[in-house]
């Protein structure tokens, strides 16, 4: 009989946080009322914890629970990728019972379809559903989804520069400064502009429950305006000139998000986690610039004033 060197006793006996896989791919059908069901190209990263009396974990017991869970569900469509994740470390506990907890962390990407603001021009758009799912031996649970879109942002502190700039530059020409102002006033004044990934993920309980487009409807509202891959010229100009209307900071961002889900969610449980991540890529600078927040429903409604 070949050896089960996972069972030795390691040379350090210290217990681990996590061990697993990363990176499993899997196609992941999700159903749709009255539609065809919605397919994502799913990556799937599993763990579970181990005791200090043992040396390693089964990996290949991972990977069985990931294929015996989706492929015996590959006949029809899952309700909702919560339930599929919850079947997944509930099945990681049973496989591996020196474990005290389990996890999966899915990331999936979805094809969009959509219609370019002006000239209703057909095209598509990515969007990554994010879903995640903690058991304990215990009982408790703790179960998010979520999604990250892309947009742009106008920044507003170059904005008000420019708007300083032209302003000054009118009235050297010979134009009064209240008259200076006022045109200043109508236009949207250039600035950098960046492209953001705005993500939120919230908590799912037996009693409380989101869907995908709510929010996907909420990690839109954050940024200046959406993309799109193909733009006509009439496209372009309603893109860059709303962008420019409405600038926005990466702070500015994740507090939107916050406001809005506060709105849209207005029978959550004040107990619900919510995490809010803006992540910008600048333009003329060589770094990024990232906001998050992490907060209760409970906690942000009080500092709302809702």
């Amino acid at each position: 009989m070949l050896p089960d060197v996972q069972l030795l006793k390691p040379e350090v006996p210290i217990g681990l946080s996590r061990v697993g896989a990363t990176g499993i791919k899997k196609l992941v059908q999700v159903e749709r009322k009255e539609k065809r069901p919605i397919i994502l190209i799913s990556t799937f990263d599993i763990f579970v914890d181990l005791p200090s009396d043992r040396k390693g974990v089964n990996l290949s017991r991972n990977f069985e629970v990931i294929d015996e869970v989706i492929e015996s569900l590959i006949s029809k469509p899952v309700r909702n990728v919560e339930d599929l994740n919850l079947k997944i470390v509930e099945n990681l506990l049973d496989r591996h019972e020196y474990a005290t907890k389990a996890e999966v962390v899915m990331s999936s990407e979805l094809i969009m379809r959509k219609k370019t603001p002006k000239t209703g021009q057909k095209t598509q758009e990515v969007v990554k559903i994010l879903c995640e799912a903690r058991m304990w031996r215990n009982g408790k649970k703790l179960v998010f989804i979520g999604v990250e879109v892309s947009g742009i942002t106008a920044c507003p502190c170059a904005q008000e520069l420019v708007r300083a700039k032209a302003i000054e530059e009118l009235v050297t020409s010979g134009y009064k400064r209240s008259d200076a102002e006022r045109i200043v006033g109508i236009l949207p004044m250039a600035t950098h502009n960046q492209r953001g990934k705005a993500s939120v993920k919230i908590q799912i309980t037996d009693d409380f429950t989101a869907s995908i487009d709510q929010l996907i409807e909420i990690a839109k509202s954050s940024m200046s305006y959406d993309i799109y891959e193909i733009l006509k010229r009439e496209d372009e100009l309603e893109v860059v000139y709303q962008a420019h209307k409405n600038p926005r900071f990466v702070e500015d961002s994740v507090r939107i998000m916050a406001k809005v889900t506060v709105e849209k969610f207005k029978n959550a449980p004040d107990n619900i986690l919510v995490i809010f991540r803006q992540e910008n890529e600048e333009s003329i600078h060589q770094h990024n610039v990232i906001a998050e927040r992490v907060a209760t429903m409970g906690e942000l409604r009080h500092e709302i004033g809702n």
